[in-house]
C-alpha cells in the first residue's frame, strides 16, 4: 500500500490526500519537456512574485511596448497556440501548488516571459472594476491581469469580462 491509500478516513478527512496521487499521476503523465517548463514556472513564480513585492511595476514591463489602447493581437500560426496555450496551463498549475501568493499579475509575467523566450507574440491586459467582494481596499476596486496570445486568453481568463481595461503591455 501506499503512504496516500493508507487509510479510507484519511482521504475522506484531507481533499489534500485525496488529490496528491492525482497530481503525481498527472506530472508522469506529462511530456519530458511539459515537465521541465511546469518546474521552470513554479521557480519562476517565486521569482516573479519576489520581484512584484519588492521592484516597481515600470522596472518589470520596461522591456515591453505600453499601448494607450489595445491593439488588436496578431494572428498566431496553429504551432505557436498550441505552445502557447500549453505555456499558460503550466504556470496555472505551478500557481496552484506554490507556497506563496501566486496570483494573476505573478502569473501574467511568468508566462510573458516563457512565451517571449519562444518568439511567441501576445499581450497583457490590466484591468480594474469595482464592487468586487473579494477586495480589501476601502475603495471598493480590484485588479486583475490576463494574457492574450492570437484570439485566446491564455492566463488568467476567468472573470476577465467584468474588469475594465486600463494598461495594455504587448512583446513580439
Amino acid at each position: 500500500r501506499t503512504w496516500w491509500s493508507a487509510s479510507p478516513s484519511l482521504a475522506m478527512q484531507n481533499p489534500a490526500a485525496r488529490s496528491a496521487p492525482n497530481r503525481l499521476q498527472k506530472f508522469t503523465a506529462l511530456p519530458a519537456r511539459h515537465k521541465l517548463l511546469l518546474a521552470q514556472a513554479w521557480f519562476m513564480l517565486g521569482w516573479c512574485r519576489a520581484a512584484v513585492l519588492l521592484v516597481s511595476f515600470k522596472r518589470l514591463a520596461r522591456q515591453l511596448r505600453h499601448h494607450p489602447l489595445a491593439p488588436p493581437p496578431p494572428a498566431l500560426p496553429p504551432h505557436m497556440r498550441d505552445e502557447a496555450l500549453a505555456i499558460g496551463r503550466l504556470v496555472a498549475a505551478a500557481s496552484r501548488v506554490t507556497p506563496w501568493q501566486s496570483l494573476c499579475l505573478t502569473q501574467v509575467l511568468v508566462a510573458q516571459r516563457l512565451l517571449a523566450k519562444r518568439n511567441i507574440p501576445g499581450q497583457f491586459y490590466l484591468g480594474v472594476r469595482r464592487g468586487c467582494e473579494r477586495t480589501d481596499d476601502p475603495t471598493g476596486l480590484s485588479a486583475h491581469a490576463w494574457l492574450q496570445c492570437g484570439d485566446d486568453i491564455v492566463n488568467g481568463k476567468a472573470g476577465f469580462e467584468h474588469f475594465t481595461v486600463v494598461s495594455t503591455f504587448s512583446w513580439g
